[in-house]
C-alpha cells in the first residue's frame, strides 16, 4: 500500500508541476502534498484527494466523489478533501483547474487564519497553555513559529519547572499546524529524545 502511495505521490508530482514544488510529508495515516507549506491534496492507500473549495465543490458534488474519510480511535471522520478518480486523471488539464483552485483556497484560508489565530486556537494549545506562553513573552502565532517548539518549551519550563515533553510535542505540532499524535514517528523520536537529556540536564 505504501509503495502505491508513493507512486501516486510520484504521478501528483509530474501532472501538477506547474503549481510549483510539490512536497509531501506523513500526515492523518497518508501523506499531505504542500507547496510553500500550503497543504492542498492528500494520498491516502494510493489515491489522491483534492483539498475541497467554493471553486470544486459544485465539480466534486454533481459526481457523488467520496470525501477522505480517517479512522482515529474506531472513529471514522470525514475530512474536507475529495477523491481524484480515473476520469479526473485523465482530463490533466481539469486536475490542474481543480488542483489551482485548491491550492490558491488554501493559501487564502492560511492567511486569513494567521490573521485572526490566537494562540488557543492552534492544535494541541490550551487557553491554560496559551496564559504560559504570554507570560513567557509569546503572545502570538508569529512568534511561538519565531521561537520554535524547543526554545518555547525551555522558556516555559522556566516558569514552571518539571514540565513534560508532552508540551513539547504539543508545541511542535501547533507550530505544523497538526494534532501532536499527527506528527512524523522521526521528530517525535527525536524530540523525546531531546527533551528528556535536556530535563535531566536541569534538574541536577
Amino acid at each position: 500500500m505504501k509503495n502505491r502511495s508513493y507512486a501516486r505521490i510520484h504521478q501528483s508530482k509530474e501532472y501538477l508541476a506547474p503549481l510549483g514544488d510539490i512536497n509531501y510529508r506523513s500526515l492523518f495515516g497518508g501523506y499531505s502534498l504542500t507547496v510553500e507549506n500550503v497543504v492542498f491534496a492528500m494520498v491516502s492507500e494510493g489515491e489522491l484527494y483534492l483539498r475541497a473549495c467554493e471553486q470544486s465543490e459544485v465539480y466534486f458534488v454533481a459526481r457523488a466523489s467520496e470525501s477522505l474519510v480517517y479512522n482515529k480511535r474506531g472513529r471514522a471522520i470525514a475530512l474536507n478533501y475529495y477523491h481524484v478518480d480515473e476520469g479526473l486523471w485523465r482530463d490533466r488539464q481539469k486536475l490542474l483547474q481543480l488542483s489551482t483552485d485548491a491550492l490558491f483556497s488554501a493559501r487564502r484560508e492560511k492567511s486569513r487564519l494567521k490573521a485572526q489565530q490566537r494562540l488557543k486556537d492552534l492544535p494541541n494549545l490550551t487557553h491554560s497553555l496559551e496564559m504560559m506562553l504570554w507570560e513567557v513573552g509569546i503572545a502570538d502565532v508569529r512568534t511561538l513559529h519565531a521561537y520554535g517548539a524547543k526554545r518555547s518549551w525551555i522558556k516555559l519550563r522556566h516558569l514552571k519547572k518539571g514540565l513534560g515533553v508532552q508540551v513539547l510535542l504539543a508545541l511542535a505540532g501547533a507550530i505544523c499546524g497538526v494534532h501532536e499524535a499527527a506528527l512524523p514517528a522521526a521528530t517525535r523520536r527525536e524530540l523525546v529524545e531531546w527533551g528528556h537529556l535536556y530535563a535531566q540536564r536541569h534538574t541536577r
